[in-house]
């Protein structure tokens, strides 16, 4: 994997300030195994846990952390719904709204509640999935076009008309990395027919099933290559967006991920290092069973690596070497309940795994409304300050 990802230019006359190529060339060698000047950092942050973050550190109402902290990449979204149209809303008051999506899903949002509820699929049999019709991926809406969508407007926040993707990569790139981002099978099927229809479905009607994961993993296949072409040199990476597993194991056997859902993911990043883009793969819950497989797929980096799902960063780099970079593991648990020196021992201890480089420092999911301001604030001053190659750990360093 080293020296792949060496030659970055700039697209389409978007000038880059200085510091954004130097923050790209740190994680291109990261993600290369090489040791830049320190360790990478950046997050994916709760809205709950901006405002709070505001109010706490005494910040204005636009504040930022990408920009306050001047982190190290930001991943975008495109219009991914199957079927492009704006929402319908069945009910909305100042408590909740209640809307379908392009998914054909109906979510319930209460706004004091940091994520939408499902309430309802219209695709709620095997049937009417395979005679479920998408709309093209490569439809310029995706891309090109304001409008609703599931995945940037129904999350921890509720919003309508999300900005055209690539006007969104051009305002980011000139002050971040910027990655794109594509689902797979395992994040359609959640949204379009629920996790409980798609297990009962692949337990009762296994090869039936499977043929549907496979045409939807094509399908987004297809939606990451035209997001590529559409995006024209300006993205400086990927990230694919696939659950498969949960805290103590997978969803459903290895074996049945490696026929059915592994072939969309490999072909994807297939794509993506063709194009000269480095790829994180996010996959919630303990996939330890399948690591090998993304490895001999060439993923670049896996993310989130939760550690509440029994996985430890220091661990697979001992497993498993170099052969896999590794963006998160830091324990929410730990940032969560916010004590200084328990923090300070899962920054610095977590650190360990950068040796050599290969790592990301991001939590093990995303930022919670229930961190502190001040606790992130400290976080982000240990990785700068103890993640300077070479490493010097103290007390927390530990053998790799």
């Amino acid at each position: 994997m080293s020296g792949m990802f060496d030659t970055v230019g700039t697209a389409c006359g978007l000038e880059r300030k200085p510091g954004t190529q130097v923050k790209l060339d740190r994680i291109r060698k990261a993600l290369a195994h090489q040791e830049p000047d320190r360790v990478p950092i950046s997050d994916f942050f709760w809205g709950g846990f901006i405002r709070r973050w505001r109010e706490e550190l005494g910040l204005p109402d636009d504040a930022n952390p990408y920009y306050h902290y001047d982190l190290d990449w930001i991943v975008t979204v495109p219009n991914m719904d199957p079927h492009i149209r704006d929402f319908e809303t069945l009910r909305e008051d100042d408590e909740e709204v209640i809307v379908k999506t392009g998914f054909e899903t109906t979510l319930r949002k209460r706004y004091d509640m940091p994520m939408p509820e499902q309430e309802s699929w219209d695709t709620d049999t095997l049937e009417k999935l395979e005679a479920f019709q998408f709309d093209d991926p490569a439809d310029p809406r995706r891309f090109f076009s304001a409008g609703d969508n599931q995945i940037a407007g129904v999350g921890d926040g509720f919003s309508r008309d999300t900005p055209p993707w690539l006007d969104t990569v051009k305002s980011l790139r000139p002050d971040f990395p910027v990655f794109g981002s594509m689902i797979e099978a395992s994040e359609c099927l959640t949204r379009l027919v629920g996790q409980m229809n798609t297990l009962m479905w692949i337990g009762e009607e296994p090869e039936r099933m499977g043929e549907q994961i496979l045409r939807i993993g094509e399908h987004y296949t297809r939606c990451a290559e035209a997001a590529i072409r559409a995006a024209d040199g300006m993205l400086d990476g990927f990230v694919i967006w696939g659950d498969v597993a949960y805290r103590n194991n997978m969803f459903f056997s290895p074996d049945y991920w490696r026929k059915y859902f592994k072939p969309a993911v490999k072909a994807m990043i297939g794509l993506c290092h063709e194009n000269g883009l480095p790829v994180i793969y996010h996959g919630c819950g303990n996939v330890k069973a399948i690591l090998p497989d993304f490895i001999e797929m060439g993923l670049d980096a896996y993310n989130p690596l939760e550690a509440k799902a029994g996985l430890d960063v220091c661990d697979l780099r001992r497993d498993y070497g170099h052969h896999m970079g590794f963006c998160g593991n830091s324990d929410m648990r730990v940032w969560e309940e916010g004590d200084p020196e328990k923090v300070r021992r899962e920054v610095l201890r977590k650190l360990n795994a950068a040796k050599g480089g290969g790592m990301i420092f991001q939590s093990d999911h995303s930022v919670s409304s229930s961190v502190s301001g001040h606790t992130y604030d400290l976080i982000v001053k240990l990785v700068r300050q103890h993640g300077v190659y070479p490493l010097d750990l103290g007390e927390f360093d530990t053998p790799i």
